[in-house]
């Protein structure tokens, strides 16, 4: 281990991994790309979206947002927003972008950290119910109740018999959200192998992205197929007519946070809205779970 390993968090494990056992491929990929290649193949797009495009769209939809809070506060409604996605896929970011103005008292960023002792031995759905919005607020959830269906199962955090409880319940429990009323979208973003370990690397050499590593990430490194499989059982038994799910391909971060902002828009009906303006989101990267099939992510 080099004295530069040293100073890298988990001592250099991602760039070990990058060197020593990742995939030939992913780091041709990683190696012949430059700062706006996409990397996966089979995005529809060879680079990023141009910033200034980008912002000019997104200085838009930002009033749209800002009007969807006030027409939430003025109705009594009520939003919940789960993002999910894999590791490094940009939930963070694009939950970032969708709070950007938005009232903060009203607008809860949700991102639990690992149960407490009594929360691990409460109903399983509790602990994220204690932070379901009220009449007029909204609630986007950094990760949420599918950490069960997906994290804790690859990683071995849950006996197979409460995986199975868990979906045996989830119908009902999202049902139930929908009866009571909450406006709830369920938005899934994925990434490609490649761009991912990119972002695995770039956070590791920024001491400012630094603290987004976990030991999660590097034992995840060599799961991506039982990962796969795990997205694919979940996406099979959660996609319902109620509560579908919204996979946006997010290898572009910019496209991604766009097409998830419009998502949302499209869900809420407000004074001010406008559809035109609005718009449609990019049925090349966004869609239902046979996008990620037919991406081959």
């Amino acid at each position: 281990m080099g004295k530069s390993d040293m100073n890298l968090p988990f001592d250099g494990a991602i760039s070990r991994y990058f060197n020593d056992s990742a995939p030939k491929a992913i780091r041709k990929a990683i190696e012949s790309g430059n700062k706006d290649k996409i990397l996966t193949a089979s995005y529809p797009y060879p680079e990023e979206m141009k910033r200034k495009d980008y912002e000019s769209r997104l200085d838009e939809l930002q009033i749209q947002l800002v009007r969807m809070q006030s027409g939430l506060k003025a109705k009594g409604q009520r939003l919940v927003v789960i993002f999910e996605g894999r590791d490094a896929a940009g939930k963070g970011g694009t939950i970032g972008a969708v709070r950007m103005n938005l009232n903060p008292r009203a607008c809860a960023n949700v991102a639990l950290a690992k149960p407490t002792d009594r929360e691990a031995a409460q109903w399983y759905f509790q602990r994220y119910i204690d932070w379901l919005p009220a009449n007029g607020e909204l609630a986007l959830f950094d990760r949420s109740w599918y950490n069960r269906a997906m994290i804790e199962h690859v990683f071995g955090f849950c006996t197979p018999k409460q995986r199975g409880h868990f979906f045996s319940q989830l119908p009902d429990f999202e049902r139930m959200l929908v009866d009571e009323g909450f406006i709830f979208r369920k938005i899934w973003l994925e990434v490609g192998r490649a761009e991912q370990l990119k972002r695995f690397l770039d956070r590791e050499k920024d001491p400012l992205k630094q603290w987004k590593l976990s030991a999660i990430d590097i034992e995840g490194l060599s799961k991506w197929d039982d990962y796969s499989t795990a997205i694919d059982e979940t996406m099979e038994k959660s996609h319902f007519v109620y509560a579908p799910w919204t996979v946006i391909l997010s290898d572009d971060k910019r496209r991604a946070r766009i097409a998830a902002i419009q998502t949302i828009l499209q869900s809420v009906d407000f004074d001010g809205r406008d559809l035109d303006l609005i718009g449609t989101p990019d049925p090349a990267i966004c869609g239902g779970p046979a996008l990620r099939q037919k991406a081959g992510m």
